[in-house]
């Protein structure tokens, strides 16, 4: 029997890349293609101000097709939810079933999706959905999940862990109010190995820089020079 297809909300860290495994596991839906905000104006995830060259990566190292919904920078809500909605239909057309999330535990952020695609012909999938995130990020870790720390909000997390693996010793020394998955914007990261991927994605720290009031940490395709490769490094979304 087929089983109902569906994309993965792909924002190129841990939590959706750990949403991808999630879903292969348990095998209810098949994933078919990942769909991820590109700043167009800078060429970078638009949530984590990841490269689009790396993006790319994680595409095929997933083996998914990749879907780029491009965005303004600055966007309008009525702009994102207008491209989206394009996205969604394309979607729906196909034949696609579902959209999966990585969310965790954000009542205001589930609701907001389930809105948006009430009537679309498109459900919603929350596999991560109500887990501990202290228990899932040590999950995560134990489970072959490598990534970096590539955005940190200095309002919420010392600006120092940005740049850092996200590893047993990165959560050890979390300060007590922060999540371990930083579901409430504390940080975001870049998936680089795991069982989601069939290979790694060669990546190495590049500049580190405060912009728009977070801390960035640029990374680079492995044996990149940065001499000329910082680009733009706009704040993310959420």
């Amino acid at each position: 029997m087929t089983r109902p297809t569906c994309i993965v909300a792909w924002s190129s860290g841990k939590d959706s890349a750990w949403t991808l495994h999630r879903l292969r596991h348990q095998g209810e839906h098949e994933p078919v293609g990942l769909l991820t905000t590109i700043n167009e104006t800078h060429a970078r995830v638009a949530m984590h101000a990841v490269r689009e060259t790396l993006l790319e990566k994680q595409a095929e190292a997933a083996g998914l097709t990749l879907h780029k919904v491009q965005l303004p920078w600055p966007c309008p809500n009525e702009v994102y939810e207008t491209r989206m909605g394009e996205a969604m239909e394309r979607f729906r057309r196909d034949g696609v079933a579902a959209v999966a999330f990585g969310d965790l535990y954000l009542e205001d952020v589930r609701r907001y999706r389930e809105e948006k695609l009430a009537g679309s012909g498109i459900r919603s999938l929350f596999p991560l959905w109500g887990e501990k995130t202290d228990r899932l990020a040590r999950d995560m870790i134990a489970g072959g999940l490598r990534a970096y720390v590539t955005c940190v909000d200095p309002k919420q997390l010392d600006p120092r862990f940005v740049g850092r693996w996200f590893d047993e010793k990165f959560l050890d020394a979390l300060p007590a109010g922060v999540d371990p998955c930083g579901e409430n914007g504390e940080f975001h990261s870049f998936a680089c190995a795991g069982p989601m991927f069939t290979r790694p994605i060669a990546v190495e720290p590049g500049e580190i820089v405060e912009r728009d009031g977070f801390a960035f940490a640029d990374l680079l395709p492995a044996g990149i020079a940065t001499d000329d490769q910082t680009g733009g490094l706009p704040a993310p979304t959420r």
